[in-house]
């Protein structure tokens, strides 16, 4: 609605405490005062004349405000040509577990290379709760913590390339399971 000037009035308002009623006082009473503003036109706001033909103009540039919405919709570009690297560059989101001799670090990385989503047993509130930083019941716990970001982040689906020593390892295939 657009604004019009009017016509306002002062008014001092006093509120008893005992009594929910609102009266006019002046200030100096026991009572809570305070100052209102009371409006004395009674005519609203005249509403703007809106064209039908305006809204059925075509912006000539088109800005996609949602980057992730082509990759949601499964028709996103994933970078091909990649065959003979390794590890391969077609995916959206890739998974890199991460086992150090003292923790282990879990990301979820897009294809340009930054991290979305992040879980590690550095990090205490998952420590905490750990009796190792490094074992099997610590990978998997991980893998809880991270499908759970992952989730409430939009990511639904991610590649995981492990290398074949980290396959066959208890922890990556717990982690898996």
């Amino acid at each position: 609605m657009a604004l019009r000037s009017r016509l306002w009035q002062w008014l001092w308002v006093c509120r008893n405490p005992g009594n929910s009623l609102f009266s006019q006082t002046t200030p100096q009473g026991p009572h809570r005062c305070g100052v209102a503003a009371l409006s004395t036109s009674s005519k609203p706001a005249a509403k703007p004349e809106v064209d039908p033909l305006e809204n059925a103009a075509v912006a000539p540039e088109f800005t996609n405000r949602n980057p992730r919405n082509l990759e949601l919709l499964g028709v996103a570009r994933k970078e091909r040509g990649w065959g003979t690297a390794w590890p391969s560059r077609e995916f959206w989101h890739r998974l890199r577990v991460i086992r150090t001799q003292h923790h282990v670090e879990a990301l979820v990385e897009h294809r340009n290379g930054q991290v979305v989503v992040s879980a590690s047993t550095r990090e205490w509130a998952i420590k905490k709760h750990l009796y190792s930083t490094k074992n099997v019941v610590a990978c998997e716990s991980i893998g809880r913590v991270l499908a759970e970001r992952c989730l409430e982040a939009g990511i639904n689906f991610m590649v995981y390339q492990p290398t074949p020593w980290e396959a066959a390892s208890d922890s990556m295939l717990r982690w898996v399971s």
